[in-house]
């Protein structure tokens, strides 16, 4: 039986993955802890764990730990779990921005312990589809992509103050002191995960990201500009005010064009794109990005490799450089 600890129990996702361990019947929670004693007295009990009294505590009780902390937290508890070189799931972001995220990088690097982190978009069949045919030269060369990844949070409630639920309040992430990031980075970091993976490395960004409802103090939406080193130039949309977010992605090139709309892919045919005919040549898609930490840890291949974390710091340094671009009205070339 391989153990995992809890590390921080404050993430929107921690419902979900418990509720994804309830499948794994290999790993047992031994041990919760988070810095406020209802939301770590809650998930001790959901998932029948032993409530640490310190990160350390937690760490020392088991094989592999998850992060799920706020975001300003990750840096002294991945260098607690470094140090003790035990595997680790940090949630996305990894960092705030560029250092801490750098930082974090280079200590699990040098213990060479498994390490995973939340982009589960990697797994979904469409983008595995898409990231074949760009690979392929099916579409040609590329001449434009569209990413988008949106949700109606702000305008829901869903980060209301809730002090008779800790455990259902995310209030923290608009406080960008805790956070790093408002909606634009929170979910932008996934398909920006994508874009990178199909496209390689950035040669400069800017943004436009804006507080459209005021109700929280964070950003609310935004609108990023990436010029790869590829050639490649791509639009990202994020937010948390959007009543609908039907595309997904967009990929265009001189021979063909790809899109993922409402969770379907349509691609061009003899020249014709048809939005009438979802396209059916797909991969399998992958379990979720936290399932696959779970096989790796297991001793299991996972169907898809896992983010490496050089990977997920470049992910927190491009955003950074977005914002950067977005507060000075400039290009900005990530660090």
């Amino acid at each position: 039986m391989t153990k995992i600890s809890f590390v921080g129990v404050a993430h929107i996702h921690v419902p979900g993955f418990v509720n994804m361990l309830k499948k794994h019947t290999d790993v047992q929670v031994a041990s919760v802890w988070d810095a406020d004693p209802a939301r770590r007295s809650h998930w001790a009990k959901a998932t029948g764990a032993r409530e640490a009294a310190s990160p350390d505590e937690a760490i020392a009780a088991a094989d592999a730990v998850v992060i799920t902390s706020q975001t300003d937290g990750h840096a002294p508890l991945v260098a607690s779990v470094a140090k003790s070189r035990k595997h680790v799931f940090v949630e996305k972001p990894l960092g705030m921005a560029h250092a801490d995220a750098a930082e974090m990088a280079a200590a699990i690097e040098a213990t060479g312990v498994i390490f995973q982190t939340g982009y589960f978009m990697r797994s979904e069949a469409p983008v595995q589809a898409i990231k074949k045919l760009i690979d392929s030269g099916a579409l040609g060369q590329i001449t434009k992509a569209t990413a988008s990844n949106a949700h109606s949070g702000a305008i829901g409630d869903w980060f209301k103050k809730k002090p008779d639920a800790p455990a259902e309040d995310w209030n923290w992430m608009t406080d960008v002191k805790q956070s790093g990031v408002g909606a634009f980075g929170d979910l932008g970091t996934h398909v920006l995960d994508i874009l990178i993976s199909w496209f390689g490395d950035v040669a400069r960004v800017t943004a436009q990201i804006d507080n459209v409802t005021n109700t929280y103090g964070c950003d609310e939406s935004g609108q990023g500009l990436i010029r790869f080193k590829s050639g490649v130039t791509a639009t990202l949309t994020a937010g948390w005010v959007d009543v609908a977010d039907p595309v997904r992605f967009l990929v265009s090139g001189t021979k063909g064009l790809a899109m993922v709309s409402n969770g379907k892919l349509y691609v061009t045919k003899d020249g014709k794109f048809d939005l009438s005919t979802p396209h059916t040549d797909l991969p399998p898609a992958a379990p979720h990005a936290f399932e696959l930490f779970l096989e790796a840890i297991t001793d299991k291949t996972p169907a898809v490799p896992l983010v490496t974390v050089r990977e997920a710091a470049y992910r927190s340094t491009v955003m950074a450089a977005m914002y950067e671009g977005a507060k000075n009205a400039k290009w900005v070339t990530p660090a």
